[in-house]
């Protein structure tokens, strides 16, 4: 049959999420489908295309660029141009070419898809057993990308020259490895090894094998992934976990648990069809999933837990141990607590050899450092917890299109945020700054972004805390390249990052909950609701009332002394009697810190009433990571319900309402010595603080007339108050607006102080 007569020629021009995930060689066989002549080819900026036929033809083309696009891809601008025609025959891919100033959209890794787990099962493929298999719909992406286009000579499998089997597939754009550049086999690809701390190779026959055995032994493996080292042990071993925790120096916070498929995961966890979507999607988070206690995972894993963190097998590697090994496996970040996660083989057999007794390498280079993301289901959505794997370097779209903005973030759980052309940037989770480790972590993988984004900030924002490295970086950077420094409030940020994540430029009750934020007093807040929006600034309208955090940071680590000074401050002496178990030596001094008014800064922290009402309850008087008097608390209450909750007032006070806090403490004292539960105190604690957030935006709404409340902050990533909050302020009318692809803690920090600065404004 001859070819239909050519009567078009179009150009095409594409850009969002399209390389590294299949859309040349689907173009290339969308064209073949409706018998197009032309070209298509990656650049800088995406994906370019020419193509000549019959208008009916170029018309089909065009619909289906969009509407049958590859699974992985996402296009975020679509250009169609008519051009003059040229006559020529056959449809190719052109090579890739670089443009000056131009960036793309870059995909985050992806986990191994069905297709290539059958690959490394199937006795008779030439990928059998092999641990670095992928396709164009799965594998390493972010994390190998040097620079743009993405190409191979342009990430670390450079120096991995193909086989002429690799090669025909790479070449072939029929074959779903077609210019999948992380592309390789058993012949021409990275190894696998297993070596001792020394770093010495082991001599086996079967490498997975014998890490399955050594794991089964109860040792302690660190394992060479993606984007850095995870810590592998039994999970159903409390000896082998018990040794991790005390050589990691992670006391009692949760480990998550890898199995090797949904199946598995079913019979640890009650999972909704909501998280196993989550679970099985190609970002594979960690998802909280409720915990069936009754199951082998040893409870060491994750001590006073409801919920457990759990991910299924994410690459070809871990699919092969934990098909091995037959076990869930804890699998953490390989780091000691607070440092970034090893990255590189050496350096991981430097910081990690006091922790693994083996050591799983492998030669891929990893270009930049990548954590494991955490997730939970939660009020009807997705809730990102921890940015990173799967979802990083996907931006916010938002619409602030000026100048190009760096911001720097918080102090801890740090996320630095590019905003370019009306993309943030949001880094992936860096962790907390406060050793060298992660500020040099920091400072690399920001060199990564600028580069991939071609990014040349013009404003530098961050936190107004004179003692955050992250704002003292700012403030080197500010000098250096003779920018300005917009220094924006720790709260302000949290509410802007949450109208940015919504595209939302109304004027909003804004509800930041957490634990630390240096205000524009100079005291700690932590407590608060504002009236404004990110273009209007904010206005702080009420607050907790402050009260003093006896030795700042030790109260935080210990969080009976916050309790002490709690009770002391607005029971006076008689609520001391409370305090018969602590040594008398010790109240005095916290007494004598509180009456001269000694290294007691003062706060309105809601994490630090969360922290006061755990160890009043004994549920916990020391705290060994983040949150742990919070989670611990909430965890308590299960899931009991009821109504009543304890009292509290408003008080209107040179025109900003404190919300009193004494009554709560009197009543919770009260039950405690009436003989009430731990949970009854938990649910009537949890249900208070529902209570100030619904009372408070009724009487700011009312003076206002504003209708839209947002929620950001630490303390919402507790499931119960979360869920009650939403569901008594939409019930009495409110819009509510919540963090979704953002994380509601300090993760979301970087983009609240991004857009500020981009407007000018909120200080």
């Amino acid at each position: 049959m001859p070819a239909p007569k050519q009567t078009k020629r179009f150009a095409f021009a594409l850009s969002g999420v399209v390389q590294g995930v299949g859309f040349r060689p689907f173009v290339y066989q969308l064209a073949a489908k409706h018998r197009l002549n032309g070209w298509v080819r990656n650049t800088s900026a995406g994906v370019e295309i020419e193509a000549e036929g019959a208008g009916q033809a170029l018309d089909a083309f065009s619909e289906e660029l969009t509407s049958l696009n590859p699974p992985q891809s996402v296009i975020k601008t679509f250009k169609q141009t008519e051009i003059p025609l040229t006559g020529e025959e056959g449809f190719e891919i052109k090579p890739s070419q670089s443009l000056a100033g131009r960036f793309q959209l870059v995909s985050p890794d992806i986990a191994t898809c069905t297709e290539c787990q059958k690959d490394i099962f199937a006795p008779r493929n030439r990928r059998y057993r092999y641990p670095f298999t992928n396709c164009t719909n799965c594998g390493p992406r972010f994390t190998i990308i040097e620079d743009i286009p993405y190409d191979r000579p342009l990430t670390t499998m450079k120096n991995f020259k193909m086989c002429p089997d690799c090669q025909a597939e790479y070449d072939n754009p029929l074959n779903r490895r077609f210019h999948a550049q992380p592309n390789a086999c058993p012949i021409c690809g990275p190894r696998l090894w297993l070596a001792d701390k020394t770093g010495t190779e082991l001599s086996n026959t079967d490498t997975i094998a014998e890490a399955a055995k050594l794991l089964q032994d109860g040792q302690i493996l660190a394992v060479r992934g993606l984007g850095g080292f995870l810590l592998a042990a039994d999970a159903t071993n409390p000896q082998a976990v018990a040794t991790l925790r005390n050589r990691k120096r992670r006391p009692s916070k949760p480990f998550a648990v890898m199995l090797a498929n949904l199946e598995e995961a079913r019979k640890y966890c009650s999972i909704s069809k909501e998280e196993e979507h989550l679970l099985v999607s190609p970002a594979a988070p960690i998802v909280l999933c409720r915990w069936n206690k009754e199951s082998p995972v040893c409870p060491e894993t994750a001590p006073g837990q409801n919920y457990l963190g759990i991910m299924l097998s994410y690459t070809p590697l871990h699919h092969l141990l934990l098909k091995e090994i037959n076990k869930p496996l804890v699998m953490t970040s390989g780091n000691l607590s607070e440092e970034p996660i090893a990255k590189d083989n050496d350096e991981a057999l430097k910081r990690l050899c006091n922790i693994a007794d083996y050591f799983l390498l492998h030669n891929r280079p990893i270009y930049s450092r990548y954590d494991d993301s955490v997730v939970m289901y939660e009020a009807g959505e997705k809730r990102v917890l921890r940015r990173a794997r799967g979802y990083a370097p996907y931006p916010v779209q938002t619409h602030f299109k000026g100048k190009e903005v760096l911001a720097m973030g918080p102090q801890e759980k740090n996320t630095f945020c590019l905003l370019k052309d009306g993309y943030a940037f949001v880094s992936q989770h860096i962790g907390d700054m406060q050793n060298p480790e992660t500020l040099d972590s920091f400072e690399e993988t920001l060199a990564v972004y600028l580069k991939l984004f071609r990014s040349k900030p013009e404003i530098i924002a961050a936190d107004l805390h004179p003692g955050y490295i992250a704002t003292a970086l700012a403030e080197e950077w500010s000098d250096r390249l003779d920018i300005p420094l917009v220094k924006v409030q720790h709260h302000h940020a949290h509410i802007a990052s949450c109208l940015a994540e919504h595209g939302c430029d109304d004027e909003v009750i804004g509800v930041a909950l957490d634990g630390t934020g240096y205000g524009l007093d100079g005291n700690i807040w932590g407590g608060e609701f504002f009236c404004g929006g990110i273009k209007q600034g904010f206005s702080r309208q009420a607050h907790l009332e402050y009260l003093p955090l006896p030795g700042g940071e030790a109260a935080i680590k210990k969080p009976y002394r916050t309790a002490v000074s709690y009770v002391y401050t607005l029971l006076g002496e008689e609520g001391l009697g409370f305090f018969k178990d602590i040594d008398p030596e010790k109240l005095d001094i916290i007494k004598s810190q509180l009456n001269k008014k000694l290294n007691s800064p003062l706060t309105s922290s809601t994490g630090r009433l969360f922290d006061a009402v755990a160890a009043l309850c004994g549920i916990c008087r020391v705290a060994n990571y983040d949150s742990q008097p919070a989670i611990e608390l909430e965890a308590e209450a299960k899931d009991t319900e009821f109504a009543q909750f304890y009292p509290f007032e408003l008080d209107l006070d040179k025109g900003i309402y404190l919300i009193r806090l004494k009554g709560i403490l009197e009543g919770v004292l009260s039950n405690i010595k009436s003989g009430k539960t731990a949970a009854y105190i938990s649910v009537k604690f949890h249900n208070t603080v529902s209570q100030i957030v619904l009372d408070t935006c009724r009487k700011l709404s009312a003076e206002s007339g504003l209708t839209k409340v947002a929620l950001s902050g630490g303390v919402f990533q507790n499931r119960r108050l979360f869920r009650q909050v939403i569901q008594q302020l939409e019930t009495e009318g409110f819009k509510v607006l919540t963090h979704k692809e953002i994380p509601s803690n300090d993760g979301c920090i970087s983009l609240g102080q991004a857009v500020i600065a981009a407007n000018q404004g909120g200080l």
